[in-house]
C-alpha cells in the first residue's frame, strides 16, 4: 500500500516529499472543513458562499500549503543533490512529519473552540496557552472525551502519513538533480504565487475570506493553523491595528470624541493626557462613599428573564427594585480583560488586545484604584483564582490597587475547582475584608471578580434547585453565581459598612457570544445593578455602555476629580441620547439611542445595520453607512490605540507632600 501511494509522487524525484506534503495539507483541510460545514449546514445554507465555501476554501489551504512547502523548496538546491541525498531524505521527512501533525493538531481542535467561542482557533488560542494550569484543568474536567479522541486520532493519521512516507525514505539514488533544478524557479513562482493567492496590491489576508454577515461561516472558508499564524502576526503589529479601518488625524479624533453631549462642556487642558478633564458629582458629600464592584465572570442578559433571557438569576432580579436596574447596558467586548478595562478604566475597547495584558500601560494606566488611591482610599482586588492570569496580577499592581487578594490567600475554602475557589469563598473572603475595612474608618474601594461561572461549570453540591438536570452546564453554574451573589448582597445589606458603600455587579461578559451576525449585539448585552448605601430605585432605560459605569459611579460617590474617561455620567446626564461601543473577533460596531448601527471592518467598507431588540438581531442595509455614523465610530475606535501608544491615558503626577 505504502509504495503504491508513493508511485503516484515519485516521477517528481526530489519533489515527491514536497508534493506529498501539499496534497497531505489540502485533503486534510478539505475534508476538515466538509465536516465542519455539514455540522454547521443550516447556517452555512443560510449564507450566500454556498457552495463556492469549498472553492475559497481550497484557496486558502494552498496558501497554508505553500507556507509550508516554501522551506523545502528554498533548501532543495543544496540539499537535493546526490551528495546529500541522505540528509534530504531525512529532513524532507521530519518537516512533513511536523507540518502534518501540527495541521491535524489545529483541525482536530476545531470542533471544540467552536463549540465555545462560534469560531475557528485564533488569537485566543495562543493566548490562552500562557495559563497551561488553567486550560489543563479545564479540558481535564470539562472535554476530556473530546481531548482523548482528538489526541488518538491526531497521532493515529499522523502515523499513518509516516507509514506512507516510508518508500521516499528507501529512495536508494536521487533524481535527476540538473533537471530538478531546471524547474526549480518555477517551481519557486507557483509556490510564491501559492502563498499570495493574489495578483492585488496586497496578498490574501483573512478579511478577503470574509464573505457573509456570520462570522463563523467566515472562519469556516479559512484553516485553523492559517488563523491562529495570521493572529500571531497581527500580535507584532497591534499597535497599528486599527489603522486597518481607516485613517483620521488625532485633532479629528479628538473633536469628535469630545463633541458628545456630556463631554461638550468641558474643558481639557492638558496636552499629555488629552481626554482628561474634571467631573463635578451632582450630590455633593461630606464624606464620599465606599466603592465594591463586583464583576460577575460571563453573566450576559441570556440568563436573566426580564431581560429576555433564561431564567436562571432570581436572586439578581430580586434586587431589581432596590438600586438602578439597567435594562439597556453593553458590554464593550466578549473577554474578561475587556470587561476590566471598560468598569475599572472606562478605556474604549480596540482591536488590539486588552490594555490589561500589553506592556506600556502596566504602570501610569488610569484605572479607579490609582485615582481613589490618590484620594486616601484603600484599594484592592479579589479574586477565587489566580491573580496572574490574564495579566491581571501585574495591571491592577502598577496602577493603584495594592491589595491583591487570590487563590492563595483562602484558608479552607468551601469548595475549589479548575479556576479557583468557589463564589461563596470569595464573598466569604468579600465580606471579612471589607468588615475590617470599614470598622477602621478608612475608606476603600474592592473589585471583586467571581469566576464559578466558567468552563468547566464546578460549583458546591446541594447549594441549588439545578435548572438543567445534568450539574455541570453554563444555566446550573450561573445559578449557583447568582445563589452565592444573593447571599452575599443579604449579608451586606445587614452589615455596618452598606450604608456607607456603594455596589455595583456587573457582567464582564456574555457567557458565549456567537451567532449567525457579524458583531452578534444580542450577546453583548449585559446586566448591570447599582445598590447601597442611600442609592434610590431607578430604571435606566437609556443605551448604556461598560465605560459609562466608572464615571456614574464616581458621581453616586460624590467625589469631584479629575480623569480621563470619556464615558457618561448617568447622575448629571440621565436623558442624554446614549451609545453602544462594541468590538468583536475584528470588527467594531458602533450603535446609537436609535439602534442603527455602523460596523467597520478591517480593510473593508463599513457597514450600516439596524438591530431589532426584540429579534436579537440586525439587518444589515445595501446603503452605506451615513458618514456621520462612521465618522463616530471611526473616532472611537482608532482613540484608544493612539492614547496607549502615546502614554497618554492617565492621571498627572500628585505634588510630594513631603516638599
Amino acid at each position: 500500500m505504502p509504495d503504491r501511494a508513493y508511485r503516484c509522487f515519485s516521477w517528481a524525484g526530489a519533489y515527491a516529499p514536497i508534493l506529498m506534503l501539499i496534497f497531505a495539507i489540502l485533503l486534510i483541510g478539505g475534508l476538515s472543513r466538509a465536516l465542519l460545514v455539514a455540522w454547521q449546514f443550516d447556517r452555512v445554507m443560510e449564507t450566500s458562499v454556498w457552495p463556492s465555501i469549498f472553492f475559497h476554501g481550497l484557496r486558502v489551504d494552498l496558501i497554508m500549503a505553500g507556507m509550508a512547502a516554501a522551506p523545502l523548496v528554498l533548501l532543495l538546491p543544496i540539499l537535493g543533490h546526490r551528495f546529500s541525498w541522505t540528509a534530504w531524505k531525512r529532513v524532507t521527512a521530519l518537516w512533513a512529519l511536523v507540518v502534518v501533525f501540527g495541521f491535524l493538531f489545529m483541525e482536530l481542535s476545531t470542533p471544540t473552540f467552536i463549540t465555545e467561542y462560534d469560531t475557528r482557533p485564533n488569537r485566543l488560542f495562543i493566548e490562552y496557552l500562557n495559563y497551561p494550569k488553567e486550560v489543563l484543568s479545564m479540558l481535564w474536567e470539562g472535554y476530556l472525551p473530546t481531548v482523548a479522541t482528538g489526541v488518538f486520532f491526531c497521532v493515529s493519521l499522523t502515523a499513518v502519513f509516516a507509514w506512507l512516507m516510508r518508500p521516499w525514505l528507501r529512495e536508494a539514488k536521487p533524481g535527476r538533480y540538473g533537471r530538478a533544478i531546471l524547474v526549480w524557479p518555477i517551481v519557486v513562482l507557483a509556490v510564491f504565487m501559492s502563498i499570495r493567492s493574489t495578483t492585488g496590491h496586497r496578498p490574501a489576508n483573512p478579511a478577503m475570506f470574509a464573505l457573509t454577515s456570520d462570522a463563523l461561516v467566515n472562519s469556516l472558508i479559512i484553516n485553523s493553523t492559517w488563523s491562529v499564524a495570521f493572529a500571531i502576526y497581527n500580535l507584532k503589529h497591534e499597535v497599528d491595528a486599527s489603522a486597518r479601518y481607516g485613517d483620521m488625524e488625532m485633532a479629528d479624533i479628538l473633536a469628535e470624541v469630545k463633541s458628545a453631549p456630556w463631554l461638550s462642556g468641558s474643558n481639557f487642558t492638558s496636552s499629555q493626557f488629552p481626554t482628561l478633564h474634571h467631573q463635578t458629582p451632582v450630590q455633593q458629600r461630606p464624606r464620599p462613599l465606599n466603592l465594591v464592584i463586583v464583576l460577575e465572570e460571563s453573566l450576559g442578559a441570556t440568563f436573566v428573564e426580564s431581560l429576555g433571557g433564561t431564567p436562571v438569576t432570581p436572586r439578581l432580579e430580586a434586587l431589581k427594585e432596590s438600586g438602578w436596574w439597567f435594562e439597556n447596558l453593553y458590554a464593550t467586548g466578549t473577554r474578561s480583560v475587556r470587561g476590566i478595562e471598560a468598569v475599572v478604566s472606562g478605556y474604549l475597547p480596540s482591536p488590539a488586545r486588552s490594555v490589561v495584558k500589553l506592556s506600556l500601560s502596566q504602570t501610569g494606566f488610569f484605572t479607579l484604584g490609582e485615582l481613589l488611591k490618590q484620594k486616601g482610599y484603600d484599594t484592592g482586588f479579589i479574586y477565587g483564582g489566580e491573580a496572574h492570569f490574564d495579566n491581571m496580577r501585574s495591571f491592577f499592581t502598577g496602577n493603584g490597587f495594592d491589595a491583591i487578594v487570590d487563590q492563595q490567600d483562602y484558608d479552607n475554602p468551601v469548595f475549589s475547582g479548575s479556576w479557583g475557589v468557589s463564589d461563596e469563598d470569595l464573598f466569604a473572603k468579600t465580606h471579612e475584608d471589607i468588615q475590617k475595612l470599614h470598622a477602621s474608618g478608612e475608606p476603600f474601594f474592592r473589585l471583586v471578580f467571581s469566576s464559578s461561572n466558567h468552563t468547566p461549570f464546578e460549583y458546591p453540591d446541594n447549594r441549588i434547585e439545578q435548572y438543567d438536570e445534568e450539574k455541570n452546564t453554563v444555566n446550573n453554574a450561573v445559578k449557583y453565581a447568582d445563589h452565592a451573589l444573593g447571599d452575599f448582597i443579604d449579608t451586606a445589606q445587614n452589615s455596618a459598612y452598606w450604608k456607607d458603600t456603594v455596589f455595583l455587579i456587573v457582567a464582564d461578559h456574555d457567557a458565549r457570544v456567537w451567532g449567525d451576525e457579524l458583531v452578534p449585539i444580542k450577546n453583548f448585552q449585559i446586566p448591570g445593578l447599582i445598590l447601597g448605601a442611600d442609592i434610590e430605585s431607578r430604571r435606566i432605560k437609556t443605551i448604556t455602555s461598560q465605560i459609562d459605569l466608572a464615571p456614574t459611579l464616581l458621581s453616586l460617590m460624590g467625589i469631584a476629580s479629575e480623569h480621563p474617561m470619556v464615558g457618561r455620567d448617568l447622575v448629571r446626564f440621565p436623558d442624554q441620547p446614549g451609545r453602544a461601543v462594541m468590538q468583536f473577533n475584528d470588527y467594531y460596531a458602533w450603535m446609537d439611542d436609535r439602534y442603527n448601527v455602523t460596523v467597520l471592518r478591517p480593510d473593508q467598507k463599513p457597514l450600516a445595520g439596524i438591530y431589532s431588540r426584540e429579534a436579537g438581531s440586525t439587518q444589515y442595509l445595501q446603503d452605506a453607512p451615513e458618514e456621520i455614523a462612521v465618522r463616530k465610530a471611526l473616532a472611537h475606535a482608532l482613540l484608544p490605540l493612539e492614547l496607549y501608544q502615546e502614554k497618554a491615558y492617565g492621571l498627572p503626577e500628585q505634588p510630594d507632600p513631603g516638599r
